[in-house]
């Protein structure tokens, strides 16, 4: 099945295919059978406004547009608490990407102050560009955003907390009616930060051959796909990777038994894994145990998601606590998959699967 969507119009102005908001009462524009093969067209994080003709103040003058997605896809069968596994079977990437500074974006965003924009040609599997000149970029191409739509519940709750952050003076994008597809869904939750229904996760690993769990929370789950990458470093730590435009195959299949994750989980052999190696990894965000919203605390995020790694081995692996606990600080490592989208900052658990001698 193929999923096309139209390029000729930026999806705020019309164009056909998808979403920039998330909103449980979207209306799919795909459906699927689990186990069918999916192919699915995507926008860049920009829609298209960045091209080789671009220059460094362009960054100034495009539209806040990040991210438009496609989708939502309505997976036959998919019902609340089912785990949707989403296969991901290969990508295709167009010739050209880009990398953008805003100043004052990003981790170090305070010690800059003018925009930076590298253009960069992608052929043969590597990126070049003349604005960083004197290095072949590997393609590791991967989708930023990842997601199911979220529930009434979650929805509620989502702006609920990052509604009471925003109070506080935290700087993030709440609602907002500005250049928003479809503009009903105007109220929706913007695409920045990562959540439980996964969202923009920007985990590079998520390459050819990997595979991402999700709890579904809607019916049909709502799958939406969007930020293409051509390559990324952990963290994104200027907030942009190579982006670009093409497309996913994905496949996904529904598993009604055993451990439902309340973050994302990944499972990829792709790097940083050592040829044959294959990791399964568990994901947090910066929720306190009261449920409350901090501000890119990466230590709430680690403890997320190193609880949520606990739970999994004691229901999958039928290990103790102690024992969990245990593995946990001798073979997990920890990596800070997403570090730049407020509030939510995403750390990863990463377990190496040979441990287990079965």
């Amino acid at each position: 099945m193929r999923v096309e969507i139209d390029l000729s119009t930026p999806l705020h102005e019309g164009g056909a295919g998808g979403h920039n908001r998330w909103h449980p009462d979207l209306e799919p524009i795909a459906r699927v059978q689990p186990g069918e093969e999916v192919w699915v067209a995507l926008r860049d994080s920009r829609d298209g406004s960045l091209t080789r003709e671009s220059a460094h103040a362009s960054l100034l003058e495009t539209p806040s547009v990040a991210h438009p997605l496609t989708g939502p896809i309505w997976v036959e069968g998919a019902e609340p608490g089912d785990v949707l596994e989403i296969d991901v079977l290969s990508y295709e990437t167009d010739d050209f990407g880009w990398t953008g500074i805003w100043p004052g974006s990003g981790f170090l965003g305070d010690l800059f102050t003018e925009p930076f924009l590298a253009r960069w040609e992608l052929a043969d599997a590597v990126a070049r560009s003349e604005e960083v000149p004197g290095v072949a970029i590997p393609g590791a191409p991967f989708a930023g955003v990842v997601g199911v739509a979220p529930s009434h519940e979650l929805f509620a709750e989502a702006l609920r907390r990052e509604g009471a952050l925003a109070s506080t003076g935290a700087e993030m994008d709440q609602p907002s009616a500005e250049l928003a597809a479809p503009q009903w869904a105007a109220e929706g939750l913007r695409t920045f930060p990562p959540r439980e229904n996964g969202g923009n996760i920007d985990v590079r690993d998520l390459v050819a051959g990997s595979r991402l769990s999700l709890t579904v929370l809607v019916p049909g789950a709502l799958l939406s796909v969007g930020d293409l990458h051509f390559a990324q470093g952990d963290g994104e730590v200027c907030i942009a990777a190579i982006e670009t435009g093409g497309a996913v195959t994905l496949r996904c299949n529904l598993r009604r038994d055993g451990w439902k994750p309340r973050f994302p989980v990944w499972e990829s052999s792709g790097s940083p894994a050592p040829e044959g190696r294959r990791y399964l990894a568990t994901t947090g965000i910066p929720l306190a145990d009261d449920g409350s919203n901090a501000d890119m605390d990466l230590n709430l995020a680690t403890r997320r998601a190193l609880i949520e790694m606990l739970n999994y081995l004691g229901v999958e692996r039928g290990l103790s606590p102690e024992q969990a606990y245990t593995l946990m600080s001798v073979v997990v490592q920890l990596r800070i998959s997403e570090a730049v989208d407020r509030p939510n900052a995403l750390v990863s658990a990463v377990l190496p699967l040979d441990v287990f001698e079965d």
